[in-house]
């Protein structure tokens, strides 16, 4: 009988585990399926648009330049990126563009836009002639006969033709061709500085190397001044926060710490306040702080310090929980104060793991600052926000987005160094 209840228990224990392992995965796949209909997955196609991602991409390793045209006035003006930093004085032009009575605007292979004295004209290859009368009854446009093809966008009051040569854009007052370009034009120099054009080697030569670096550093276009303040306001906010939160939450780590904190309620107090300061997040700090302090690089490095602060306060006193009594006996035999107990007994053990945290967050939150910095106005996250709401300067998106990868390599190898120097002696 005892054998009979033994096999049927274990009977019934192995159909449990197999139940069990069976039960898993298929909770795990209706997850997903879950997932992939709650997040409308089957309709991510219909809104991909593979255009736009296209238009960005180039927007990112490339330059606009904008010929535009005031219908009412025939006066042309010609700029990159459209932006008067940009803007070529009166009279020049790229030599891609024919300025007189009429402006003939070759975009290459073939693709020639005219502005003429009272019509613009697009030559396209393989297509045709298009010609456009704009005034106060409308664009008036004639193409070539047959079906409309889907790159041309044809109202009474606007015509909008996208070609892989360019753009051209017709209205009632305005005629306007924008032509892509590779490179990051004006980086160097803009069109107003006499350094424009040179080479290197050209540049050398002049000797003027101060004019140069000055005219590099103030452009206009780049700002490129006003980046690197950014930049160092973004590693300003990261230092301040992370060092802040190590040197408040050391000694409270000793209050939290069981084996230095005898009363009960303090230990009690000290780690709730850790969980409600490291339970918000830093962006919800971010956003509670800018309400109180206003915007700026103070308020995110606040942010930072609150957030830190329960962190480390929490690694800390779980460190100084597990240091080694018998050398803070050995310290204490020799008649050491208090004080004298925790700098030789207790700093030296937990100095590794201190130094080890402190150096890893202050990495991390060289990222973090980025965000924060866009939140609360300053640092380079705030120049990379500007950048992408204009929805129209995306290699300078691509520009901070590079520098921002550069300085956390540097931060990593620099943590990396500090480490090795200050735990290991290397």
């Amino acid at each position: 009988m005892t054998t009979a209840v033994l096999k049927s228990d274990t009977t019934a224990l192995f159909r449990r585990k197999r139940l069990g392992t069976l039960a898993w995965p298929v909770l795990i796949a209706a997850y997903i399926v879950y997932v992939f209909f709650a997040f409308d997955v089957p309709g991510l196609a219909d809104r991909i648009s593979v255009k736009n991602m296209q238009t960005l991409v180039a927007d990112s390793y490339s330059y606009k330049t904008h010929v535009t045209r005031d219908n009412r006035s025939a006066e042309v003006s010609i700029a990159i990126e459209g932006e008067r930093k940009g803007a070529y004085a009166p009279g020049t032009s790229p030599d891609w563009v024919a300025l007189g009575e009429e402006t003939v605007i070759d975009l290459g292979e073939g693709h020639i836009v005219t502005f003429g004295p009272d019509t613009v004209s697009y030559n396209i290859p393989d297509y045709g002639l298009i010609t456009a009368q704009p005034g106060s009854s409308g664009v008036n446009a004639t193409l070539p006969t047959g079906q409309t093809p889907d790159w041309i966008s044809a109202s009474k009051n606007r015509m909008a033709i996208t070609t892989d040569a360019g753009r051209l854009t017709i209205t009632r007052n305005r005629s306007e061709v924008f032509k892509y370009s590779g490179g990051w034009e004006l980086f160097f120099f803009t069109l107003d500085s006499p350094y424009h054009g040179m080479s290197f080697g050209q540049l050398v030569g002049t000797g003027e190397y101060a004019a140069i670096w000055q005219d590099f550093w103030r452009n206009k276009m780049w700002r490129h001044y006003d980046v690197a303040w950014a930049l160092f306001e973004t590693l300003l906010m990261a230092f301040l926060g992370t060092f802040g939160a190590a040197l408040i939450a050391l000694p409270l780590g000793f209050v939290a710490a069981r084996n230095f904190s005898p009363l009960g309620s303090l230990r009690f107090a000290a780690r709730r306040l850790f969980d409600l300061l490291r339970g918000v997040d830093g962006l919800i700090w971010t956003i509670v702080l800018s309400r109180a302090f206003g915007p700026g690089p103070l308020t995110g490095a606040l942010a930072i310090l609150l957030t830190d602060t329960g962190t480390f306060g929490k690694i800390f006193s779980e460190a100084l929980e597990n240091v080694d009594g018998k050398q803070i006996e050995g310290i204490t035999s020799t008649g050491a104060k208090p004080l004298q107990r925790y700098r030789f007994g207790v700093i030296p053990q937990i100095t590794p793991i201190l130094l080890s945290q402190v150096l890893y967050y202050l990495e991390s939150n060289t990222r973090s600052a980025t965000i924060i910095g866009a939140i609360t106005g300053g640092g380079i996250g705030l120049l990379l926000t500007q950048a992408i709401a204009t929805q129209k300067d995306w290699e300078e998106v691509s520009y901070y987005i590079i520098l921002i990868i550069l300085m956390v390599m540097a931060m990593d190898t620099l943590s990396g160094w500090l480490r090795r120097r200050l735990i290991k002696g290397t």
